[in-house]
């Protein structure tokens, strides 16, 4: 089963899993969020998110709530809302469940603190140690965190054909 986990963001990451029983999980590939235009211009190149997506071909998708931070300005808390809903708007058209984690939760579950960039990116070599390529550089912690909610996602909603073949989005708390 391949699972898609999202970072979202304009800096965030998109990560594909591939989950197998009684095998380790893979890491199939990892990118840092296509983006279009600089600056105040900048957004998310939703036909760039598309045509990746395609090509992995996921079942499920998974993407970390998106929340106003401390001390966010309204201008970065409105360009951080509107890449997560053009992002969440991408997987919708490509007829994927979405499920949404809890950023709290998944990092739990990995022992990550809060803001914690570069131990999430250790985190998911120690998980996925034949994809260091993708993990490669400290600026990669958006491809990292993405591969982690992919799999932390999975493993907690437990993920069936049944509700697969129903496309039913569910919530993990």
């Amino acid at each position: 089963m391949r699972v898609f986990g999202c970072d979202p963001g304009v800096h965030g990451g998109l990560a594909v899993i591939e989950i197998n029983d009684g095998a380790a999980p893979q890491l199939v590939d990892a990118i840092d969020i296509p983006v279009a235009g600089v600056g105040a211009k900048e957004r998310v190149d939703v036909l760039a998110i598309r045509t990746w997506i395609v090509a992995h071909q996921p079942q499920h998708a998974f993407i970390e709530r998106a929340q106003a931070m401390p001390r966010q300005g309204s201008s970065s808390g409105f360009k951080y809302g509107r890449a997560t809903g053009a992002i969440e708007a991408v997987i919708a058209c490509c007829e994927i469940a979405i499920t949404i984690v809890e950023p709290a939760v998944w990092k739990k579950a990995y022992h990550l603190r809060g803001g914690d960039k570069e131990g999430a990116r250790q985190r998911a070599l120690e998980l996925f140690p034949s994809a260091h390529a993708l993990l490669a550089r400290k600026k990669d912690h958006g491809r990292a965190e993405a591969s982690l909610i992919a799999l932390h996602g999975h493993v907690a909603t437990k993920l069936n054909p049944i509700q697969e073949a129903r496309n039913e989005p569910r919530r993990s708390e």
